[in-house]
């Protein structure tokens, strides 16, 4: 494969950094952003109004650029927060002025922090305006940079790493494993993304989708499981998100499913692309 570069959101950790690996492992540069840019960083993480844990995650920007540069592959770190758009479009404008192109964007990155398990009353407006900001707006505000360059060079690729939250009901409350209002409303507002940008510009060489991991085990996730009385579901490791995204990267196969849906296991399994359960 010629050399690809790509730019992936949340990228310091969990699905955003093993998908980003994934990719430099075949031939991509990558360009890295995320808030946390060195090891060791506080940040709030709980899911819940209720309760504060702002304890350090494992992972970081510099970590995951280095690892991609371990694998000979070029990493630009560009630090974003996705509640700030300024940075948001400084990170894509600099990606371009650096490597001229962007051949695939990956919106992993989401909103973490409280509203993610609250009920309806016990969430304030501005924790649900935060959640829609980033999870559907964020994207938006990338898309407006990087889809002119684009569609100048001929075509690329964008995937959403989507939630089922975003179109189905929750299969118990909150208090019993489901997801809060905040994140169903903010998940919906951009997975609708790729449909529209699949029926706009597909004749000029755009490709959009939705990909949806299934429940991961990333570290904040494996830090909920610590707590006594969490009841984990069956939890895919990141690379099989990662997987089924290089897969809808690259494969010509792909074409066909442009500004749809896809879940990551299902992804993987039809075409052989890792051993799933």
């Amino acid at each position: 494969m010629a050399d690809k570069t790509a730019f992936v959101t949340g990228a310091s950790r969990g699905i955003g950094k093993a998908i980003a690996l994934r990719l430099a492992r075949s031939g991509y540069d990558v360009a890295v952003t995320a808030r946390s840019l060195e090891e060791g960083e506080e940040r709030e993480h709980s899911s819940g109004m209720n309760r504060s844990d702002t304890s350090p995650l494992p992972g970081s920007l510099t970590t995951t650029a280095r690892e991609i540069e371990a694998l000979g592959r070029r990493a630009l770190i560009l630090q974003a927060d996705l509640l700030d758009f300024a940075s948001l479009e400084a990170a894509a404008r600099r990606a371009l002025g650096e490597w001229g192109r962007i051949d695939l964007v990956v919106h992993n990155g989401r909103y973490v922090g409280t509203g993610l398990k609250d009920f309806t009353l016990d969430t304030p407006v501005e924790i649900l305006e935060r959640h829609v900001r980033a999870n559907g707006i964020a994207p938006f505000v990338l898309n407006q940079v990087f889809l002119p360059a684009m569609l100048e060079q001929g075509g690329g690729t964008m995937i959403y790493i989507t939630s089922n939250a975003a179109y189905r009901r929750p299969f118990a409350n909150v208090e019993k494993g489901g997801w809060g209002i905040s994140y169903a409303m903010s998940k919906a507002a951009g997975h609708s993304i790729a449909g529209v940008l699949s029926k706009e510009y597909a004749d000029r060489g755009l490709r959009a989708f939705n990909l949806e991991p299934g429940a991961t085990l990333t570290e904040r996730i494996a830090k909920e499981m610590a707590r006594p009385g969490y009841d984990a579901l069956v939890w895919e490791s990141p690379e099989l998100t990662a997987e089924a995204a290089y897969w809808l990267a690259t494969a010509p196969e792909a074409d066909a499913l442009n500004g749809k849906s896809m879940q990551a296991k299902e992804l993987c399994r039809e075409h052989g692309l890792m051993q799933v359960d």
